[in-house]
């Protein structure tokens, strides 16, 4: 009698493929469209998906010509295969708490020191979200000088943009905020 894989043994389990998702982010945005806000030469799109934290998650990466200049668009949906998983805008809520106000645990930037070398330093500060009018139900920045992503809630989803390039903080959020406003018309 040969021996039979154990209950849970890879050998036996079955991991089920991601679902299709709902939105294709490749089709949000054109191309032409990212290449002309960006000042880049767009050469193509890919796009992959997968679940995370419960959420179905899918992205657009666009390559551009320029490596640095490179863009890319995510869409955060619910998962149709997991009835447990919560809804766009209860994951937002979820994940952006702390933005509503919500920091009874946590320590202000700057309030925390320790010593290193017999010289006593700040912690890095942390840098707060920042909440930004005029787009979809609700929009955040979140970033430092050497990058960021734009994240905004606009239906039953969460669209993350995140730009390259040598740009300073208020041109990225300009130019995540343009391409943001043309993929939530195709939503």
């Amino acid at each position: 009698m040969s021996p039979t894989p154990a209950q849970g043994s890879p050998t036996n389990q079955i991991v089920p493929l991601p679902p299709e998702p709902r939105i294709a982010p490749c089709s949000l945005i054109t191309n032409e469209e990212v290449g002309a806000i960006q000042h880049a030469t767009i050469t193509d799109a890919k796009s992959s998906a997968g679940v995370s934290a419960g959420m179905l998650m899918s992205q657009c990466y666009y390559n551009a010509r320029e490596p640095n200049m490179s863009v890319s668009l995510a869409v955060i949906e619910h998962n149709p295969q997991d009835v447990s998983a919560p809804d766009a805008k209860s994951y937002w809520t979820e994940s952006f708490r702390r933005l509503a106000g919500d920091e009874s645990d946590e320590e202000k930037p700057g309030e925390r020191k320790e010593k290193r070398g017999g010289v006593e330093r700040e912690e890095k500060e942390k840098r707060v979200p920042k909440r930004l009018d005029g787009i979809g139900q609700e929009a955040y920045w979140s970033g430092n000088r050497f990058g960021g992503a734009l994240y905004v809630l606009a239906k039953d989803a969460i669209v993350r943009i995140s730009v390259g390039g040598p740009d300073n903080e208020e041109t990225k959020i300009e130019k995540s905020k343009a391409l943001a406003q043309k993929a939530l018309s195709r939503l």
